[in-house]
């Protein structure tokens, strides 16, 4: 160890006098301070003689370590050096420097006993407190001993040994910040941080009971590891959850937390550690590299200790008293205090180096206007380092640098140079024009020549110089050797590294990270200046990922469009697509449908030739051959693109046969993006090629017409729909077609204020493109529009509008004929054509509708009582006009005028369909389409309250069936209150027809109604039906009441089942025994056999079927046995088998009580009864009652 010294000769144990004052002795101090304030006026002002007591000389360890630093505090300045070489002594020892020759001779009991003392009398120093709380101070194993400097630099380390709490400033000009109290994953205590205290201490006197070098040995072998913590393992097992999840390993996850149940993996706070959760198991990984040396592989260079002292620290430390063993508050209360003075340390430091800064970029600015080289610059920027560490001496109160340390000023210099040349530039921008920067040596590494290194005065030869040199350990030799030698000079040079090294980069970054590289893959593949390696980038980007999810989609899209607008149609077209159409069959779909978005995505950035016949192709291709519907419809939006773009009249044909393949595709998927983007692309090029209403309108009109020709025995319903929906999707088209050719058209211009339109003047639309305002421009636009038009319909007609006078004497009356060949019975077809009409007469206004559409029905259906006999008005009544113009045209303005004339119509039409005796099919389908919205109910109970107080019978008859339709959508109070009134109204009609008539709409009530006293009132009209004389030999009443109850016997509520249908059928059949017509006798069998068929399936108890059920199956039998031979033998069979249910249960009676139905034995019976149950359509509370024996 170097001796200590009085006097200017400086201290070789860390930089430190021993004879300063303590801080303590304020006439020391200011004796202290005055001599070192001389001593720093003599170094500013031109330096200390070399030979002089006070000159610092470089073998001198303190000026290597003494060094002035900006921003050091004074306490520390009060132990640094020297007092300007004047030789005089105080007479006190200051505490620091005693501590610091406690250190160095290594009487650690006798310097921990003084840091505990100063800490109880609350004048705690920072060298003891940074020495102890230091753990790299007692378990260092190798390296540099505490107290050494680098090899070849006697005592480099010694001016920082005892510089208090701040950095040193290293020869090199850099900072080597003082490693504080590192926590290690050796040293790191988790118990200290839990909430469980009892487990810190127990696992505290563990480690104490061992002794400290086995601790050490056993911590440094990597064969052995301490035993892990409960505490460490909850901490692990959370993160290995965490990784589990992230990367979809949702099975080892789940039996993970099933193997650690006692861990809740949701909640970090469940882990018991009071720290925040550490980053994720990948990110540790990672950053592993970044933490290879350990704690006790590092030493706190502010307090140093000879390596061989090191050994005398073990027994001393064994033999500390454990009470004088730092408390947890204090601890932490000290682990504060530093980070404060760490905070406060970094904080001077920073306003120190901005100050530099700021004198570094004022003087450039200076010598910039002065046109001085950039030489001078340098000169300048070395003179003024070497002058403000002066100046910021001077303030902190500290001794200058030595100026003939040329090897240090050296290094500060480049070190301070290069973080102008990084900070300026970007503060001074606009100041340095291009050129002039590229020309300057300092920042353009191109200018070779101009880089000067200096030559040492020696005389070794070249040889000996190059084979000294081979000792450094370089690897030029490899590909990867190679790229990091020749380092780039210019753009170009860049993009070929990047080139280069691109390929062996991407496979070795993370599948799930690589979007990250695709701004650097594009930027070279734009500028790059050889095409085969452009080539091999692309094909990287468009193999970047295995199978790219959406977002990483369009993260590659968004690249290919920003390389298209960089690089022109020409390259896209060379280099963009055939990387597209080498993937068009990739086995994976994800990157099928790259290829179907990109040609969306490019088709603006492509030449117009290669749209129409190269991409259009490709779609084709992929539309026709691809099994994925994800992909189809990718590729239905990009044609629907290229439709946008599309210029040549040749193409329209073909455009329409792909409208009919994606129309006719099987998935709903296709079909939608068809209608919201295909069509309506396709429309406005039609509409500018003029072909809407020459060409795509009629044609899909014709295939209508062809179909409903053809299938007279049976109508393709999907190809009638998928040419319809094509027909409605283009409404919006033919609007604006009709409003842009209108003879007002010239006259809209935007002037003053523009009107409002409606928020429900038009349906909404499927899509944006399928909206009006969108097609025409904008909504001011088509305000002004659509003023003109309801003004010229209403005041100046259409005289001229070739447009709208089409759409009225050729599209209208063909729609009209089509409508009144479609089959009235098919509801779907009723309400596709219901849906178009009504979305026609929406897009076309009010007065459109009123003076265009209804006339030219109303002429077809000529509604007067004066063709109640003509077949030819008869005829037209009962086929789908009626419904269609009902429910697609009177329903689309529902002022009351409208409804009205809706009231009005259907009351008509129920009036002459009766009269002339006609079927009511096309009733029956306006009821159900209107019937299916609520809001129309009242106005159909309207309607037929007419017909129940009809004068007709006929009418009153159609009355009573129609509300069968009703009953099941209308709520119950309607029911209570308006049904049910109007049928006991029906049911004492004179007319026995009309009480008929009633007898399916009594049994639908009973069928769906649950209020008790409706079904009371119900069944009680029902009794009477069968149990009055007057109906005894009504033998269409007893038809309809049979047929009535096998319809709903299955579904009504159990015991009106059980009390009136099962008994009433019994009579029924009895009584058909005695029939004497063969005829109505078999009538009557018949439709007994049907409900009885329908009721098997029902839990039906033991006396119910024993005294009805069965009974009235034989009296049927006896029937078939004479009427139907084929229908006896089922019957027989269903005979056999309710025998058998009785006779099981009579066996199982002593073991308790059971229903029939629960003790089916044989699988096939078992099979048939859940069967049957699936069938039903219940409400749970008639479910649950089925299961119940009757009491």
């Amino acid at each position: 160890m170097a001796a200590m010294a009085p006097g200017g000769g400086g201290s070789g144990g860390g930089g430190v006098n021993p004879f300063l004052s303590d801080s303590d002795e304020d006439e020391d101090e200011v004796a202290a301070t005055e001599e070192r304030r001389a001593g720093l006026r003599l170094g500013a002002g031109g330096g200390l003689d070399p030979g002089s007591a006070g000159s610092l000389s470089p073998q001198d360890p303190v000026a290597l370590g003494g060094c002035a630093r900006p921003g050091l505090s004074g306490e520390a300045s009060a132990t640094t050096v020297a007092l300007g070489g004047t030789g005089e002594t105080p007479a006190r020892l200051s505490i620091d420097a005693i501590a610091a020759q406690l250190l160095r001779d290594q009487y650690l009991l006798t310097a921990l006993e003084l840091h505990t003392e100063l800490l109880e009398s609350g004048r705690e120093l920072p060298r003891l407190r940074d020495y102890f709380s230091n753990p790299g101070n007692f378990e260092r194993q190798s390296g540099t001993p505490p107290g050494m400097g680098a090899p070849g630099v006697p005592g480099a380390a010694g001016g920082g040994g005892a510089g208090g709490r701040e950095p040193s400033t290293t020869s090199g000009g850099g900072q080597l910040n003082r490693a504080g109290s590192i926590s290690t994953l050796d040293s790191l205590d988790f118990a200290r941080y839990s909430d469980d205290g009892n487990r810190e201490t127990d696992e505290k006197v563990a480690e104490h009971e061992v002794p400290l070098q086995e601790r050490k040995n056993y911590k440094s072998s990597p064969e052995i590891q301490e035993p892990i913590k409960p505490l460490e393992k909850r901490a692990l097992n959370f993160l290995v959850n965490e990784f589990l999840l992230k990367n979809n390993y949702k099975l080892t996850s789940i039996t993970f937390s099933d193997e650690n149940d006692d861990q809740d993996f949701e909640l970090w706070d469940d882990v018991g550690l009071n720290i925040p959760k550490p980053p994720d198991l990948l990110q540790l990984y990672r950053d592993f590299g970044n933490h290879q040396v350990t704690g006790k592989d590092l030493v706190d260079v502010a307090s140093g200790v000879e390596e061989d002292e090191l050994e005398a620290l073990t027994p001393i430390l064994s033999n500390i008293p454990p009470t004088l063993e730092t408390p947890q508050n204090l601890e932490k209360s000290l682990i504060v205090q530093k980070l404060e003075d760490k905070i406060s340390l970094l904080n001077n430091e920073k306003w120190s180096l901005m100050e530099q800064i700021r004198r570094l970029e004022s003087e450039m600015d200076f010598l910039k206007s002065e046109h001085f080289a950039i030489p001078a610059v340098c000169d300048s920027v070395q003179h003024s380092l070497d002058q403000s560490p002066l100046k910021d001496s001077e303030d902190s109160g500290q001794s200058p640098v030595n100026s003939s340390d040329k090897e240090k000023n050296e290094d500060i210099h480049l070190s301070v140079s290069q973080e102008v040349d990084s900070t300026t530039p970007k503060k001074n921008s606009d100041s340095f024009p291009r050129r002039e920067k590229e020309g300057m040596p300092s920042s353009s590494p191109s200018s070779k020549n101009t880089i000067q290194f200096d030559k040492p005065n020696r005389k070794l030869s070249p040889a000996f110089h190059q084979a000294l040199l081979s000792f450094c350990r370089m690897s030029a030799d490899s590909r990867l050797g190679s790229e990091v030698s020749r380092i780039a000079d210019s753009e170009k040079s860049v993009m070929l590294m990047l080139g280069r090294c691109l390929p062996h980069i991407v496979p070795n970054v993370l599948l799930a990270k690589r979007e990250e590289l695709i701004p650097l893959i594009l930027c070279t593949a734009c500028l790059h200046p050889e095409p085969k390696e452009r080539d091999q980038l692309l094909h990287i980007l468009f193999n970047l990922i295995k199978r790219p999810d959406d977002e990483q989609r369009q993260m590659i899209l968004t690249g290919c469009v920003a390389f298209a607008r960089h690089v022109g149609p020409t390259r896209v077209e060379a280099e963009l697509l055939p990387q597209c159409w080498e993937q068009i069959n990739h086995k994976y779909p994800e990157r099928r449908l790259l290829v179907a978005e990109s040609c969306g995505a490019l088709a603006p950035y492509l030449p117009k030739e290669i749209r129409s016949s190269l991409v259009l192709s490709m779609l084709q291709q992929m539309l026709m051959e691809d099994k994925a519907d994800l992909v189809r419809e990718a590729v239905i939006k990009s044609l629907g693109i290229i439709m946008g773009y599309i210029d040549d009249p040749d193409k329209y044909q073909q455009g329409f046969e792909l409208l009919q393949s994606a129309l006719g595709d099987p998935s709903e998927r296709v079909v939608s993006a068809t209608h919201q983007v295909f069509l309506p692309a396709y429309a406005a090029w039609t509409t500018e090629l003029g072909n809407l209403q020459s060409h795509l309108i009629p044609t899909l009109l014709n295939k209508i017409e062809k179909l409903l020709r053809e299938g007279e025995h049976g109508l393709d319903e999907h190809k009638l729909h998928m040419y319809l929906s094509a027909l409605q999707s283009l409404i919006p088209s033919l609007f604006a077609l009709v409003l842009q050719n209108a003879p007002f058209s010239s006259k809209a211009k935007l002037h003053g204020e523009v009107p409002q339109i409606e928020v429900t003047r038009f349906p909404r639309p499927m899509s944006p493109l399928q909206d009006v305002s969108t097609i025409i421009g904008s909504r001011e636009q088509l305000a002004v529009l659509l003023q003109l038009y309801d003004y010229q319909l209403e005041h100046e007609g259409t005289t001229g509008w070739e447009s709208l006078l089409w759409v009225v004497n050729q599209l209208l009356p063909q729609l009209i004929e089509i409508v009144g060949k479609i089959n009235v019975t098919s509801t779907a077809c009723v309400h596709e054509f219901s849906r178009f009409f009504w979305r026609l007469c929406r897009t076309f206004g009010k007065i459109f509708t009123n003076t265009k559409v209804k006339p030219q029905f109303q002429e077809i259906l000529r509604l007067s009582e004066e063709n109640i006999d003509s077949s030819a008005g008869n005829g037209v009544l009962t086929k789908a006009t009626v419904p269609i113009y009902a429910t697609g045209v009177l329903t689309c303005y529902i002022q009351e005028e409208d409804r009205k004339l809706l009231v009005g119509f259907l009351e008509d039409v129920m009036t002459l369909l009766s009269l002339s005796h006609a079927p009511l099919d096309s009733l029956k389908a306006s009821f159900v389409e209107l019937g299916a919205n609520p809001a129309y109910h009242e106005l159909l109970l309207t309607v037929l309250w007419y017909g129940v107080v009809h004068t007709s019978a006929l009418v009153r008859c159609t009355a009573a069936r129609m509300f069968e339709l009703l009953v099941k959508g209308v709520n119950e109070t309607l029911v209570a209150q308006r049904v049910v009134p109007a049928l006991i109204t029906l049911s004492s009609d004179p007319e026995i027809s009309v009480r008929i008539a009633t007898i399916p709409a009594f049994g639908t009530i009973m069928e769906t109604v649950i209020q008790r006293e409706l079904l009371e009132r119900v069944k009680m009209q029902l009794a009477s039906f069968l149990e009055d004389p007057q109906y005894q030999d009504q033998h269409s009443l007893h038809m309809e009441i049979i047929k009535t109850f096998g319809r709903v016997g299955p579904n009504a509520e159990p015991r009106f089942r059980d009390e009136f249908v099962i008994p009433h059928l019994h009579k029924l059949a009895l009584v058909n025994n005695l029939q004497i017509v063969d005829s109505k006798r078999l009538d009557i069998a018949t439709h007994l056999f049907e409900a009885y068929s329908a009721l098997s399936c029902c839990f039906i108890s033991e006396d119910l079927m024993v005294n009805h059920f069965l009974p009235g199956l034989r009296c049927l039998r006896t029937d078939m046995e004479h009427l139907s031979p084929g229908h006896e033998v089922i019957l027989s069979s269903m005979i056999k088998e309710c025998e058998q249910k009785v006779e099981n249960k009579t066996v199982q009676e002593p073991q308790g009580s059971m229903s029939i139905a629960a003790s089916l034995v044989s699988e096939d019976t078992k099979t048939k009864f859940l069967n049957k149950m699936g069938q039903l359509t219940t409400s749970g509370a008639m479910l649950a009652n089925v299961f119940q024996r009757k009491k």
